[in-house]
């Protein structure tokens, strides 16, 4: 009646007003102050105490639990006090209407106005650590249903499927015949039911979206903990798998679970949901869920989205090991591969990897042949993740850009193409080189096209126009589709020398220097690898290189027709007992000079038993092969377990070039000589004898002392073992010394000598231009090369003379300023 008269007089809205504010006063004053006060020792503390806190086992549960009840307490009681006034209007209001008066409707705008008030008051009393303190609890109780479904996990697979229950509320009360089973569920079930009352009150109090945050960022705390756990630095296993499993075994099932509990769970079929596509297909069951719900559907597809992207974050970042193990590490890249399908974020791969290299690997402390190594995994592995190519353009691009700066890099490529271990890193037979690998690889590329070409139906041939997808934004426009997909790895090494000549020279110097070093003719593992660089680069680029072997093989049957008539021969036996050396420790490589590499040639005085066998060899070949005559590189070859040097109780043997073997010969006439003395008798230079001498000095074969001329030592051979053993150098009995690699030199002249010798010819050219010119960009002295030096023809390319000038500039003829060559002054 009271409430009735004040409307009457038109104060219905002040009626309204002033019990509203009556409420939030006392709400404010008594529930909040209390509810808030629960939570300010851990608001009020420190970040270390905080922590303490946190590792509380049954914090902020009970805290959260106590103070969520005692609030809806309040407010419960405070909303039975709304409904009463809201009646009381209401009664007036179908009054005044049956009388047709004019009345203000405030029954219907009490109840929200009241549930307004409630979350105003308690988010703008709200402390700071409030969302913390949420994050925390349902991290928690996360952690601890994550817990229950690993152990059911172990007992039995199916178990996990079945935690939750099923679509209906009444699952909550399921049973199971297994003891250990049912306790699980039984728990799972209390526990989410706990947090869905949780969520439940909060919602009351108008923390619907706060707390939605609170668990969604728990779930995504967990997910991501749950990649990087599964993930790790193990490579060899695929993890996308497993990652999906998960995804459907725990957040999926706790979140069905508590959508159902809160009521939010609509069926799919069900029309009450306007955000369903008429044109949408029926989704696929869940394991235990069946047809899930559009909004579990859209919590599907987020929590997808963030393992597959947390995951390719996680291999990017490992790119660089991921590719140093490849292929051992293939199921990383093709989750990888999968990852990036599903986010379309290949850009960041390409950033990624390319700061990754430049950081790693293009730096002065790797070896070029690493570097070529590493450039040729992430090829294979960037053509798994990406057939078009496109993202491999753009990250060999820094490689290829570092290694033209390389001198050895040409060097490095054709003995990864020709050695049989350089390029065997990603399987294959052993012993096999890489360009064998390039080769069965183009092989089944081809295969693939063919097929595709020919095995194709009408059908298929239509379903394939329909997935047909445009190259990326960044692929060049320059290159088709159909070009980038076929990627040739060799095609790519050579890209990065600039032509195929280049590498072929080189191919062809390193092949002359491994020939001239063998003795015993075998060289079909050459012949193999010549035959598959014609394949890639021509007949006719390879065709010196064929030659070159021919002469091997002509040799070998050569030296055994001149063995065997010498043999045969009258009066060998008495020019053997004169020589003192048979002929059959002679074997002599036989080479067209006019297709080989220019020969490094020393001259070299042989002692008179070898000349004159060199000599019977010689006269025999001419007359077997008139009129042919051999002209001898005397300083070229080895000299091979024939040279004995007798000691008073044991022998020692060696296996040294010409000139160390006509060093030691000498001492067969006298024991001791002068450096000078012996480097006349020999006919080399003394600073060549010094260098080549030091071999047997290192040995223990001859003693070094000082001459009477500071500049001419005397060397002196040791007269029994008890001298060697002194100076402990030789301590074995029949040891066999072998020559090593740096006392080697060079029987063919490099690329690079080659190189400059013919250039020479241009320098006069060049001096010329820059004289009338002053100055020349590298492109002007090019051109103007190729246009007036008719005799001889300018057919170098750019990197050539640019190597040429260079020279010039290290020998102070010219200088370079800002791009532009001048004259030195």
């Amino acid at each position: 009646p009271v409430v009735a008269d004040l409307c009457a007089r038109g104060l219905a809205t002040l009626v309204r007003d002033y019990f509203l504010h009556n409420l939030e006063e006392t709400f404010r004053n008594n529930a909040v102050k209390m509810f808030w006060q629960k939570f300010h020792p851990y608001s009020s503390s420190s970040a270390v105490e905080r922590i303490k806190f946190c590792v509380q086992e049954s914090w902020p549960e009970d805290v959260l639990s106590a103070a969520l009840e005692d609030i809806c307490l309040e407010k419960s009681y405070q909303e039975k006090c709304v409904l009463v006034l809201a009646h009381a209007l209401q009664s007036y209001e179908e009054k005044a209407q049956n009388r047709k008066l004019k009345a203000v409707q405030c029954s219907s705008s009490l109840m929200p106005r009241y549930q307004l008030m409630v979350s105003s008051v308690l988010l703008t009393t709200l402390p700071l650590s409030f969302p913390e303190i949420l994050n925390v609890y349902f991290k928690k109780k996360l952690e601890e249903l994550n817990t229950m479904v690993d152990a059911s996990d172990e007992n039995d697979q199916l178990a996990s499927h079945e935690l939750f229950g099923r679509s209906n509320v009444s699952a909550w009360d399921s049973k199971m015949d297994i003891d250990s089973q049912e306790t699980v569920i039984s728990e799972s079930c209390t526990l989410v039911k706990n947090i869905g009352k949780v969520v439940r009150d909060f919602r009351c109090l108008g923390f619907t979206s706060m707390t939605e945050d609170s668990y969604s960022s728990a779930i995504i705390w967990l997910l991501k903990s749950k990649v990087y756990e599964l993930a790790g630095d193990d490579y060899r296993i695929p993890v996308l798998g497993s990652v999906n499993k998960w995804i459907q075994v725990v957040p999926l099932q706790f979140l069905h679970a508590l959508l159902t509990y809160l009521g939010d769970s609509v069926d799919y079929d069900s029309g009450l949901s306007g955000l369903k596509s008429p044109l949408a297909s029926r989704p696929s069951s869940f394991p235990g869920i069946g047809v899930p719900s559009e909004a579990l559907l859209r919590w599907h597809m987020r929590l997808e989205y963030f393992a597959y992207e947390t995951l390719q974050d996680l291999r990017i970042g490992k790119l660089f090991e991921i590719i140093v193990d490849y292929p051992e590490s293939s199921p990383a890249i093709e989750d990888l591969k999968q990852c990036l399908e599903y986010t379309g974020q290949h850009s960041k791969l390409v950033d990624s990897f390319i700061s990754s290299l430049r950081y790693r690997l293009l730096t002065a402390g790797a070896s070029t042949n690493d570097i070529l190594h590493q450039y040729v995994s992430t090829i294979k592995a960037l053509r798994s993740i990406d057939p078009t190519g496109v993202f491999l353009e753009a990250v060999g691009e820094p490689i290829r850009d570092y290694l033209r700066g390389r001198k050895d890099t040409i060097k490095c490529i054709v003995t990864m193409l020709t050695d049989g271990s350089g390029g065997n890193t990603s399987g294959g037979n052993a012993g096999d080189n890489l360009l064998e690998e390039l080769n069965r690889d183009a092989e089944n590329q081809e295969n693939a096209d063919y097929d595709d070409h020919t095995n194709i139906d009408e059908k298929q041939a239509w379903l394939n126009s329909e997935s047909w997808e445009p190259d990326p934004v960044e692929a060049d426009p320059l290159k088709g589709s159909r070009s980038r997909r076929k990627i040739d790895i060799l095609g790519l090494m050579v890209s990065i020398i600039g032509s195929k000549d280049q590498l072929v020279n080189e191919y062809r110097v390193m092949l002359a220097e491994k020939l001239l070093s063998k003795s015993d003719f075998d060289i079909d593992s050459d012949i193999r690898t010549l035959e598959l660089l014609k394949i890639h680069f021509g007949e006719s680029s390879m065709q010196k290189c064929e030659i070159m072997l021919n002469d091997l093989i002509d040799s070998k049957r050569t030296n055994s027709n001149i063995k065997t008539s010498l043999l045969n021969a009258p009066g060998t036996v008495a020019g053997q007992e004169e020589a003192e050396i048979s002929h059959d420790v002679l074997d002599a490589t036989i080479i067209s000079s006019n297709f080989w590499p220019p020969i490094q040639t020393e001259d070299l005085a042989v002692p008179a038993s070898v000349d004159k066998l060199l000599s019977d060899f010689a006269q025999r070949f001419h007359q077997i092969k008139t009129p042919r005559k051999l002209l001898w590189k005397k300083n070229l070859g080895t000299v091979k377990f024939q040279l004995e040097l007798q000691f008073e109780d044991r022998s020692m043997q060696f296996t040294v070039v010409p000139v160390q073997a006509a060093i030691i010969m000498r001492f067969q006439e006298k024991p001791s000589w002068t450096s000078k003395a012996l480097a006349t008798e020999i006919g080399i230079p003394v600073d060549s004898l010094n260098r080549r001498i030091g071999f047997w000095t290192s040995k223990g074969v001859l003693t070094e002392s000082v001459g009477p001329d500071a500049d001419d030592h005397i060397f002196t051979i040791v007269d029994s073992m008890s001298d060697v053993n002194k100076n402990s150098i030789v301590n074995e009995s029949c040891e066999a010394f072998q020559m090593n690699e740096d006392e080697g030199e060079s029987s063919v002249a490099s690329v690079e000598e080659q190189l400059k010798k013919e250039m020479t010819v241009y320098e006069k050219f060049i001096i010329g231009m820059l004289t009338n010119f002053g100055n020349m960009t590298l492109d002007k002295i090019h051109n103007t090369l190729k246009m007036f030096c008719a005799e001889p023809s300018y057919d170098k390319s750019l990197q050539q003379l640019q190597s040429f000038l260079s020279g010039l500039v290290s020998d102070e003829k010219l200088e370079m300023r800002d791009g532009l060559y001048l004259l030195k002054k």
